[in-house]
Order: structure tokens, then C-alpha cells, then sequence
């Protein structure tokens, strides 16, 4: 791989007897009959072939979706846990179950008591009408449960439970459908990571994939903010996004405390300790950056970029929240690469109002962009940089690098001692990341292990031209 620069960037009425006409209309009828039995088998066929074969024609003609004939078991509620990302791939996850178990499924409720404590409820991120109707062929869903249900909620008699992870469909058929049928009402506390990745039968594969690309619509004030910061930063040229993700919360969580001082790693091992959610209290950050199980810094990734020979006039847009540490530990950074730019600086205080407490809708506009950008870069491999990096591929393999951080740290330390010069330095990390743009590749399985698979969100391969020849999972 040469590098990536700017402009490789640059460079779709009939006489006859009455008894003739009367045969006529019968004929007419009944071909009639016929055509629009066959416009509803092709309309069904849409929903289980490729995801491009119809998928436009039916999400602009949503008001003629033929409902489902549905056998109602019962009800499935959820509270969705963790921010924009989690959820969104929770959500997704839940439909899919509603379908197999012939469930009515009530419109999501949205964590607010994480460490963000955002108060945005599904409405206020997502277009709720467009969700439900959209998606009316598939599963029933509803915005609160029937009057009925919610007595039997405040009299006590709902169900609430925490769904195994990684479960796959036998799971939910014989574990909770007979509480749903015993219940009537079944309420998931957590949607995170409770799905297999694979092993689906295609049509839920896929239905998965059109939740998440066609049915999770953003609210049109999110999305003409989100259209408003692509145009403003294509006016300038090509862009990359860079998922910096070095926000105090993450640094505390991974106990990654590369390039902090004293004062920063106990303001972070206090965070950590004082997190109960956050199961991890004792690590040993050196190790842990070793192997490559820390974000990389900002230090590390201003010499990633320059290793791949991004060039260094090119925008990044920063898709993050503050950066811990502040300036200081984005000035290497900057000094590389000093067209810099965030939501904040390309917008009005008063056109980012409406989001200043909801770290979710600002997320969501930082979604928009890494989505629509010529290139991503993640520098961790969280949800946001997985969701992202299958959605760029379901839109056709744009480039996304995959920061491999284990390799670069290494490489980095070497540089750093004098072991290798410049050239060596771009040279391993070229050839260390000439698999890891983003390209076409086969999701790894590990049926006994589904933890540590290739993420069904990361590759919906499924969803996809099928894969001409089989590469390592990235």
C-alpha cells in the first residue's frame, strides 16, 4: 500500500357482443387478481433477498406494506443499556427475537443511568412513526403497551429479566417464550450482546440489517444538523473521521494510563473504582497496552496517520467527546495534522443547543458523519467503531482503517528507542494494515466461543455481495 493521499480520494378499448365484453371483464378481473397477488409475493420476496433488490422501492411506498398476518404470543418491553451504539445494535437484536417468537414488541425505552445520564428517550433520537411502520410486515410494535397489559404491569405481574448473552433463537423458543405465554408480558432489563452472531437463519440475518440500516431513522432535526456538518466540511475537500476514543470515561474503564501523570492516574483508578458496573478494578495498564488492549493515545495515533502517509492537509473531523487530558495531549496531534475540526467548531452555539445534554444525539451526529466521510479511523474497537465499520461496508467497502494497536505500539516503542528509523516504521505499519481497510472478508465463527466471533454488526456479511475470496476477519 502507497499511502493514502487527498487525491486518490478525488480520483447510478375493445368493440365486440356484450357477452364478449363480459368475458372481457372477467378475464380483466382476474388478471388483475393475479398481478397484485404477485406485486405481494414480490414485496415479500424484498424482505428476505439482497438488501439492495427492492429495499429503496419499499422504504418510499412504506403506506402500501401489506401488514403481516400475525399470531400475537404475547408482549416483549425493553430497556436498551449502554449508549447510542450498544443500544442500537440491542434494538436490532430484540426485533429479530419478536419476529421468531410472534411477539408484539412496545416501542424501546433508552438507558438514562449510565455514566452519561442522557435523559433522550427513543423518539428524541430515532423517527418512532417511521420505526413501526416500516417494520409492520415484519413484527408487530407498538408505542406503550394495551390498557389491559398495563394493569397487569401495576399490579406487579410482569416479568423482568436479563436474557442470557449470546444466546442463539432455540434459547429465546424454549426459555422465554413459555414465560411470555405464562406472563403474557416479558420485559428484557439488558439487550446488549444477547444474540448469537452467527447461526441465524438468513431471514433474521437480514432482518437484523434492516433495522439497523433502513428502519433506525434518525429524527430529522438530527439529521439535517448531521447533513449540515457533511456539507460544511465537503466544501472544503475530502475528510476523515477519526474516532479518537480518549474520553476520560474510556481511559478510566480500560485502566489505560499511557503518557498520564500522577494526578490523572489516580483521578482515573478513583472513576474506576467507584463505577460497580465496571467489573475490571486491578490492571496493569503497561501489559495491557502490549497486547493491544488499549485505546491508542492521541500521541500514538498523529504517528499512526503519518506512518500510512495520510496526508497531512486532509480535515479530520474529531468524533469524540472531550479529550482527556486536554490540549496537551492533543497538540502531537494537532502539529501533524493542523486541520483539525469538531461539531463545535463548525457549528453555531445555537444550532448545537438542543444537544448540549444529550451526549446520544450528539453522538448520533458524529455517526452521520464517520458514515458519509472518505475515510474512518477508530482508535478503539468499541461499539461506535464497530457499527460504523458494518454500515461503510453494507454501503459498499469504503474505507475504513482498522488501527491494529497491538502492532503499532509495538512498532511505536521500537521507533521511540532508536531500534527502527522513519521508513521502517511506515513500511510495517503499511504492510501491517494492507488487510485492514475495510475490504471485503469472511466474519470468523467460533461456535463454542461466540464472545470472541467476528461481530454480526462489524460484517453483516449476510447483507452483503458474497465474499470472492476468504481473509482474515479484521
Amino acid at each position: 500500500m502507497g499511502g493514502i493521499k487527498v487525491e486518490k480520494i478525488k480520483s447510478w378499448i375493445v368493440g365486440g357482443s356484450l357477452f364478449d365484453q363480459f368475458n372481457l371483464c372477467v378475464v380483466g378481473a382476474t388478471t388483475l387478481l393475479l398481478l397484485c397477488t404477485c406485486t405481494v409475493q414480490l414485496r415479500a420476496l424484498g424482505k428476505t433477498m439482497t438488501p439492495r433488490f427492492l429495499i429503496f422501492w419499499n422504504s418510499q411506498h412504506i403506506d402500501t406494506t401489506p401488514q403481516r398476518v400475525y399470531e400475537n404470543n404475547g408482549y416483549l418491553t425493553i430497556s436498551a443499556n449502554g449508549g447510542l451504539n450498544q443500544m442500537r445494535a440491542g434494538i436490532c437484536d430484540m426485533v429479530a427475537i419478536a419476529k421468531y417468537l410472534n411477539v408484539t414488541l412496545v416501542v424501546p425505552e433508552l438507558d438514562s443511568t449510565s455514566l452519561w445520564h442522557d435523559s433522550s428517550q427513543f423518539q428524541d433520537l430515532f423517527d418512532v412513526n417511521y420505526f413501526i411502520t416500516s417494520l409492520r410486515d415484519e413484527v408487530p410494535i407498538l408505542k406503550q403497551l394495551p390498557e389491559e397489559q398495563k394493569r397487569r404491569v401495576k399490579n406487579g405481574s410482569i416479568y423482568t429479566m436479563e436474557p442470557h448473552s449470546w444466546s442463539n433463537l432455540g434459547y429465546y423458543y424454549y426459555q422465554i417464550l413459555p414465560k411470555i405465554k405464562e406472563h403474557e408480558v416479558v420485559h428484557f432489563n439488558k439487550t446488549d450482546f444477547r444474540l448469537v452472531n452467527n447461526g441465524i437463519p438468513i431471514e433474521f440475518q437480514k432482518l437484523r440489517c434492516q433495522v439497523n440500516y433502513e428502519a433506525l431513522k434518525f429524527t430529522p432535526t438530527i439529521a439535517e444538523v448531521g447533513k449540515k456538518i457533511v456539507k460544511l466540511l465537503r466544501q472544503k475537500g475530502p475528510f476523515l473521521v477519526l474516532h479518537l476514543r480518549y474520553e476520560m470515561d474510556m481511559v478510566a474503564f480500560s485502566g489505560c494510563n499511557e503518557g498520564c501523570n500522577e494526578t490523572e492516574v489516580d483521578e482515573l483508578t478513583k472513576l474506576r473504582y467507584g463505577t460497580p458496573w465496571w467489573g475490571q478494578k486491578v490492571i496493569n495498564s503497561g501489559l495491557k497496552r502490549k497486547v493491544g488492549g488499549c485505546p491508542l493515545t492521541p500521541e500514538e495515533t498523529a504517528l499512526a496517520l503519518q506512518a500510512l502517509d495520510i496526508d497531512p492537509s486532509i480535515q479530520i473531523y474529531i468524533a469524540a467527546g472531550n479529550i482527556y487530558g486536554g490540549e496537551r495531549r492533543m497538540a502531537a496531534l494537532r502539529a501533524a495534522f493542523p486541520n483539525l475540526v469538531r461539531k463545535e467548531t463548525l457549528l453555531a452555539p445555537s444550532e448545537l443547543k438542543p444537544f448540549r445534554k444529550h451526549s446520544n444525539m450528539k453522538a448520533a451526529l458524529d455517526y452521520i458523519v464517520a458514515i458519509e466521510s472518505d475515510i474512518f479511523v477508530p482508535t478503539y474497537g468499541g461499539n461506535m467503531a464497530k457499527l460504523v465499520q458494518g454500515h461503510r461496508r453494507y454501503l459498499g467497502y469504503k474505507i475504513t482503517i482498522s488501527l491494529d494497536a497491538q502492532l503499532l505500539v509495538n512498532v511505536i516503542d521500537q521507533y521511540k528507542k532508536g531500534g527502527l528509523n522513519w521508513e521502517e516504521v511506515s513500511q510495517e505499519v503499511k504492510t501491517g494494515h494492507a488487510d485492514r481497510m475495510g475490504s471485503p472478508t469472511q466474519r470468523m465463527e467460533i461456535p463454542e466461543n461466540p464472545m470472541h466471533e467476528g461481530y454480526f454488526y462489524s460484517n453483516p456479511q449476510e447483507c452483503l455481495p458474497p465474499v470472492g475470496k476468504i481473509s482474515k476477519s479484521t
